[in-house]
C-alpha cells in the first residue's frame, strides 16, 4: 500500500457551509473535510487535492463532467491507492453512474462521498462517508467505482456505482438496486452483503473491457409513469428528441387502457416521428403482466438494470451513434442484477 490518496473537490453540500437559513459554497479552502477527517478518526494517510471545478451539483453542465473525468484520467493511478470524488447528493447518481461505465476498467478504487448536510451542521454525515471511502481504498482496494454513504440509523454502505439510485424523496437516503449495497462497515470492517444480485468479491480482478472514447447526447426526454398520466401533453411537433425514457412502475408497468393516458398509442405517435422510446426497469425473470404484452414489440425494453443506469446507456449509445439496444445489452461493471 502507498498510503496515498488523490481527493477530487468538485462542490456540493459536502463543500458548502449553511448560514442561518441558506446553503451555499464555502469560500474557505475545501481542505477543511481533511481536516476534520483527521481530528475524528486520524490518519498517517497522505492526501493530495484536487479542484477542478467547485459547484452545486444541481447546476452541473457536461463541461462540468468532462473537467471531472479529464481529471480523473490525468491522475497518476500507480501513485495512489485510490481516488475520491466529492460531489452533491442531487446528481450523485448520475455522475456516479456514468462514471462507472466510462471509467468501468480503472486499476484502482474511486469513490464517491456526499454529504446532505453541510460539514458545519451537527447532522451532516460528510466526514463519516469520506472516512468509509478512505478506509475501503485501504483495506479493500477493489478497482472500479463506488460510493460511500451512510443514511441516518445506518451503518455506512459502499455501493456500486453502476447500481445506486436516485436519493429517496425529502429524506436523502441512498440505496443500491434489489437494496443490496455491495458491503457494509460493521466494526471496522466491512461485511459483504450475500445476494443472488450481487457478483462474487473475485469478480472484482478479472480483467475488464475499456469503455474507450465516449460522448453524451442529451437529446432525450424522460418521463416518469403515475396514475392518469396524459401523454398527448408531449408534443413534438416544433423540437423533437431522438429518444423518450419511461420510468415504469416497480412491476414492469405503465397504463395502456384509455385515450390520451394510452402508453401504446403514445409510442406509436413517437415511432411514426422516428423516435425511439425505451421502457425501464425491467427485471428479465418476472412474470410479465397482460397489460404490458404489447409493449415488447413496439419499443425498446431496458432489462434488469435501474432506471438510471438506463438513461447513462440511451446517452451515451446516442453520443456515439451505437444501437441502442446493443448498448443495454453491455454489462461493464456489474450494472446487471441478473449478469
Amino acid at each position: 500500500m502507498k498510503n496515498r490518496i488523490c481527493v477530487i473537490f468538485t462542490g456540493g453540500t459536502i463543500g458548502s457551509y449553511a448560514t442561518e437559513d441558506t446553503v451555499d459554497l464555502s469560500t474557505e479552502n475545501k481542505s477543511i473535510l481533511i481536516e476534520l477527517y483527521r481530528q475524528k478518526y486520524g490518519s498517517d494517510i497522505k492526501f493530495d487535492e484536487l479542484r477542478p471545478l467547485d459547484i452545486l451539483s444541481e447546476n452541473v453542465q457536461f463541461s462540468d463532467l468532462d473537467a471531472m473525468a479529464s481529471c480523473i484520467r490525468a491522475v497518476n493511478k500507480n501513485k495512489y491507492d485510490g481516488i475520491i470524488i466529492t460531489h452533491g447528493t442531487d446528481t450523485l447518481s448520475f455522475t456516479a453512474n456514468l462514471f462507472s461505465q466510462i471509467f468501468c476498467d480503472i486499476s484502482i478504487p474511486v469513490v464517491f462521498v456526499s454529504a446532505l448536510y453541510p460539514l458545519n451542521d451537527s447532522r451532516s454525515k460528510g466526514v463519516d462517508n469520506f472516512a468509509g471511502a478512505v478506509a475501503f481504498i485501504e483495506k479493500e482496494g477493489l478497482s472500479g467505482v463506488y460510493v460511500s454513504f451512510k443514511n441516518d440509523f445506518d451503518n455506512l454502505n459502499i455501493h456500486l456505482a453502476s447500481r445506486i439510485t436516485g436519493a429517496e424523496q425529502i429524506s436523502g437516503r441512498f440505496a443500491s438496486v434489489m437494496g443490496a449495497p455491495l458491503c457494509e462497515l460493521i466494526d471496522g470492517e466491512f461485511v459483504y452483503t450475500e445476494s443472488p444480485y450481487l457478483p462474487a468479491k473475485e469478480s472484482f480482478s478479472l480483467p475488464r473491457k475499456p469503455y474507450g472514447k465516449y460522448d453524451i447526447c442529451k437529446d432525450i426526454v424522460t418521463i416518469r409513469a403515475r396514475s392518469f398520466l396524459d401523454f398527448s401533453y408531449f408534443n413534438f411537433g416544433q423540437k423533437k428528441p431522438r429518444a423518450v425514457i419511461i420510468e415504469l412502475y416497480h412491476s414492469g408497468t405503465v397504463c395502456t387502457a384509455g385515450e390520451e393516458t394510452n402508453v401504446l398509442k403514445f409510442i406509436d405517435y413517437c415511432r411514426n416521428l422516428g423516435i425511439s422510446v425505451i421502457l425501464s426497469p425491467v427485471d428479465s425473470q418476472a412474470r410479465v403482466y397482460a397489460s404490458a404484452f404489447e409493449l415488447k414489440s413496439k419499443c425498446i425494453l431496458a432489462y434488469d438494470t435501474s432506471f438510471e443506469m438506463t438513461v447513462i446507456k440511451v446517452m451515451l449509445a446516442l453520443g456515439k451513434d451505437k444501437d441502442i439496444s446493443e448498448e443495454l445489452a453491455t454489462n461493464n461493471f456489474f450494472e446487471k442484477i441478473h449478469g
